[in-house]
């Protein structure tokens, strides 16, 4: 991992700065969910809590996609049937 040096304004605070770059590095896709939970100093499900709070996509699955997921599934495996005990 390479050192950077940040001159930061004092009101802004270095745990800040390492939570928003690993936001953003995660959201471009240079940085794995690990990678930037541990570059924020977060373990895996802490960071994306955070992430969801600032509406980050925590899964990269487009919407047609998705769609089309839905779609197959309606229908397969939904349904349970009940019996009654007693």
């Amino acid at each position: 991992m390479a050192d950077v040096v940040l001159h930061l304004p004092t009101e802004v605070a270095e745990d800040e700065a390492r939570l928003y770059l690993a936001m953003k590095l995660f959201e471009v896709g240079r940085l794995s969910m690990g990678q930037a939970a541990a570059l924020a100093g977060y373990s895996k499900r802490a960071f994306m809590e955070i992430l969801g709070h600032h509406r980050v996509p925590v899964f990269d699955y487009p919407a047609e996609e998705m769609a089309q997921e839905l779609k197959n599934s309606s229908g397969r495996g939904m349904t349970r049937q009940f019996s009654r005990c007693g």
